[in-house]
C-alpha cells in the first residue's frame, strides 16, 4: 500500500493559522501560495480546514477554495461549515476532489449517505476528532473545531462512519494536535484495525520519525502534518526521501 503525505492548511479569515491543542493560533501564510509550494515539492495531497466555519455557522469560503484550487494538480481536500449536499456541490464545483465533514456528519449522519450516493464515497471523507476521557477510559468524539463533546466513542464512530458510506476516515488526536511529539499510534492503530476504509493520520506530527512511525507501527494509509512543514522544519521530500530510506513505500 503506497502512503501518502499531507500537508493541512487550517484556514481562518482567509489566512492559514496553526494552533496548539486546537488555540493559539498563530499566522502561517497565504492558503494559495502555499497550496503552490507543496503541489511543488511533492505534497500528494492537500487538506484544507476552514476552521471557523462550524462553530460561526457559516459555509466554507467558496472564492478563497477555487483560487487555492487554481494553484495546485494534486487533490485538495476541504472540510469546515460542510452542512448539505448542496454545500458539497458548490465545493467540489469550485475545485475540491473531496469534501470532509465532521460536525454535521455527527449532527445530521445520513449528510454522509446523501453525500455518498450523489458523489461517490470516495469523495466523502469524516474527519473525527478525538480526545482520551480519563473518566470515561476511552477516546471521544469532539465536534465544532474540538469546543463540543459528544456521545460517541472513537472506535464505535469510526466503524458507524464507514457503515453510512464514508470513503475515508481523518482521525485527529486533539490531546496531541500542534504538540509535535508524535502521533497518538494506539488510535489511530485501533480505528485503523477496525476499518477497511483509509485512514490518515493527524494531530501530533513533528519530525521524520514520527510519520514513519504513523505508517510502520500504527499503519495508517496517510499521515498529516501543518506546522512541521509550514514554518519550514522540515519538507515534504525529505519525509518522502526518509520513509523511503526505511522501507515504506511512498509515491
Amino acid at each position: 500500500m503506497v502512503k501518502k503525505i499531507i500537508p493541512c492548511l487550517d484556514v481562518k479569515d482567509g489566512r492559514v493559522v496553526k494552533g496548539i491543542q486546537f488555540v493559539g493560533l498563530r499566522d502561517a501564510g497565504d492558503p494559495a501560495e502555499l497550496a503552490a509550494f507543496y503541489n511543488k515539492e511533492g505534497a500528494d495531497e492537500l487538506v484544507f480546514l476552514d476552521i471557523s466555519a462550524s462553530v460561526e455557522g457559516r459555509d466554507t469560503m467558496l472564492e478563497v477554495v477555487k483560487k487555492t484550487a487554481s494553484q495546485i494538480s494534486i487533490p485538495l481536500i476541504v472540510g469546515g461549515g460542510i452542512r448539505t449536499t448542496e454545500n458539497m456541490k458548490q465545493l467540489l464545483e469550485a475545485g475540491a476532489s473531496k469534501v470532509s465533514i465532521n460536525s454535521a456528519a455527527i449532527d445530521n449522519p445520513t449528510v454522509i449517505t446523501e453525500g455518498a450516493k450523489t458523489f461517490g464515497s470516495n469523495k466523502i471523507i469524516v474527519a473525527i476528532d478525538v480526545k482520551w476521557s480519563v473518566k470515561e477510559e476511552d477516546w471521544i468524539v469532539y465536534t465544532h473545531g474540538g469546543q463540543k463533546k459528544t456521545d460517541w466513542k472513537a472506535l464505535a464512530w469510526a466503524k458507524e462512519v464507514e457503515k453510512l458510506g464514508a470513503g475515508e476516515i481523518l482521525l485527529t488526536s486533539m490531546d496531541r494536535d500542534g504538540e509535535k511529539d508524535g502521533y497518538d499510534l494506539a488510535i489511530t492503530k485501533q480505528v485503523k484495525d477496525a476499518v477497511s476504509i483509509p485512514v490518515t493520520a493527524s494531530g501530533g506530527g513533528g519530525s521524520l520519525e514520527h510519520i514513519l512511525a504513523a505508517f510502520t507501527e500504527a499503519n495508517a494509509d496517510a499521515a498529516l502534518a501543518a506546522s512541521i512543514f509550514h514554518f519550514k522544519e522540515t519538507s515534504v521530500r525529505e519525509v518522502k526521501n526518509y520513509v523511503r530510506e526505511k522501507g515504506v513505500e511512498v509515491k
